[in-house]
């Protein structure tokens, strides 16, 4: 995946405000944006802010709707987005997603799968703090 090529259409695999913030800065941008949506979110705002929106997870619950990374990647390629940001929550601190997107050869907006692997799990964080002699507030382990 080439890093250093210009994002031309992104994908945010999230929904309501984080999302229409994100089309936001990318319209600004000149970036075309795409949005998915869970059925429950089908009147939602940011399925019509985006300059083409899609259906995930069909049957399921959003939360559920959301976490489809496969289902999300291949809405992904089949568009041809360039990047894929992930908002918050939902898919932003799994490292799986993250994994996807990088065998997919979509740019994933966020830190690496390794740094969400080793990052994303308290415990895992702070063994890598105090590996790098970075001190930490006292916990029960």
């Amino acid at each position: 995946m080439n890093s250093n090529k210009p994002i031309r259409k992104l994908m945010v695999a999230n929904r309501s405000e984080i999302a229409i913030r994100v089309f936001r800065a990318a319209s600004e941008l000149g970036i075309t944006t795409v949005g998915i949506y869970a059925e429950q979110d089908q009147f939602s705002l940011h399925r019509f802010k985006a300059d083409e929106s899609y259906l995930v997870g069909l049957g399921l619950g959003p939360i559920q709707a959301y976490g489809q990374i496969d289902e999300i990647i291949n809405v992904a390629l089949e568009t041809q987005v360039d990047a894929i940001h992930p908002g918050y929550g939902f898919l932003s601190e799994n490292p799986d997603f993250a994994n996807a997107c990088s065998e997919a050869n979509v740019r994933f907006i966020g830190p690496s799968p390794n740094t969400l692997q080793k990052l994303g799990d308290k415990v895992s964080a702070r063994e890598v703090a105090r590996s790098a002699n970075v001190s930490t507030a006292p916990a029960t382990g």
